[in-house]
């Protein structure tokens, strides 16, 4: 199994954990809500996650992370979540419960 099927499985079992959205795509997995997408796995393997400019610098800091990058783009917005994080899902879900309350505060697309 590859990098990216293996976490694709994490991703799933990570969004199952939230009862307020559901993952979308087929190739390019991602969670949206209210127009705005605020999860997503690259082709790497790799998840990121939305969050305001304030607490993606946080996070960033406190995680020891960088911005997120998918297809040699940096999403400005994302966290590139470490591998690490991914042993504690329960946890992992908070944050990204927490990701969902900030886009639904966002003006809908």
């Amino acid at each position: 199994m590859s990098k990216w099927e293996e976490q694709l499985k994490v991703y799933d079992e990570l969004v199952s954990k939230c009862s307020r959205f559901e993952r979308k795509g087929k190739t390019i997995p991602y969670t949206s809500a209210n127009g705005h997408m605020f999860s997503i796995v690259n082709k790497d393997g790799e998840l990121g996650i939305r969050f305001s400019k304030e607490v993606q610098k946080k996070y960033i800091e406190e995680w020891d992370s960088d911005l997120f990058r998918s297809y040699n783009s940096i999403m400005h917005g994302y966290v590139l979540i470490p591998d690490k994080m991914l042993e504690d899902l329960d946890t992992l879900a908070g944050y990204l419960d927490e990701s969902y309350d900030y886009v639904m505060s966002l003006d809908p697309k």
